[in-house]
């Protein structure tokens, strides 16, 4: 049986690609795409399904795929919940009473909650782990990242990631994270350990944003038997 999956923000750069890839991939049927009622210029009509502008329309899928705001991602939450729908989120700029609330919400559906899709960059995250719990307090941690000019949270929710596990395995701080906005840059983040010695840079570059949308559909599949609880990219790649 197939899953029924809806894509949040179906007209955004996220939600198109994560569309058209689901829409190839026979382990998925679109039940809903949604999309901002504000916006001007949403279509009716997207890849020849229906776009919606209310989470009621949630009802009947199994999986929803959110690549949005903060605010919009937690009124879609609330639907989720009232219908019984797990949750992939990859928007990030979240504050911290919204997290408790995802959490909270875990409790009763399952969420795949993750600053980043990207399998290369779960990968990044558990170099990162061993690489610091290595290097520990001998080295300074520095961190830089580059997004398109569109991207409005900074630091990223990747490279705030990046800092927690570094911190987390290393008793140490992070020195810096430098953030730069140019351009259509997908994806930059570069993670450097330096002594007074060496030098040890990690770095990940997304070519596109396929990589995004591909693990974002990865993780709906996880999710697909799934009755509650709160996990992460590493969960669903058995990186942990």
């Amino acid at each position: 049986m197939k899953i029924k999956l809806a894509v949040s923000g179906c007209q955004g750069r996220m939600g198109q690609r994560i569309t058209a890839l689901a829409l190839k991939d026979k382990a998925f049927a679109i039940s809903a795409l949604l999309e901002d009622k504000n916006r001007p210029d949403v279509p009716l009509i997207s890849h020849n399904l229906p776009v919606s502008f209310d989470g009621a329309h949630l009802k009947g899928s199994r999986v929803l795929i959110e690549f949005t705001t903060p605010d919009a991602t937690i009124e879609h939450l609330k639907a989720c919940q009232k219908y019984g729908v797990n949750m992939v989120i990859g928007t990030t700029g979240f504050t911290k009473p919204q997290i408790a609330a995802i959490k909270k919400a875990s409790t009763k559906i399952g969420i795949v909650f993750s600053s980043n899709m990207s399998v290369g960059v779960n990968v990044v995250f558990g170099l990162i782990r061993w690489a610091a719990q290595i290097t520990g307090k001998n080295y300074a941690i520095y961190l830089t990242e580059t997004h398109h000019v569109h991207k409005k949270d900074a630091p990223s929710g990747t490279a705030k990631t990046m800092a927690d596990i570094a911190e987390t395995s290393s008793k140490t701080k992070v020195k810096s994270i430098d953030s730069l906005r140019e351009g259509e840059v997908i994806g930059d983040h570069t993670i450097t350990f330096e002594s007074a010695v060496d030098l040890l840079s990690i770095h990940h570059h997304a070519k596109t944003r396929d990589i995004f949308a591909e693990g974002a559909l990865v993780a709906a599949k996880f999710l697909a038997n799934k009755k509650k609880g709160l996990f992460n990219m590493q969960d669903v790649l058995g990186l942990k």
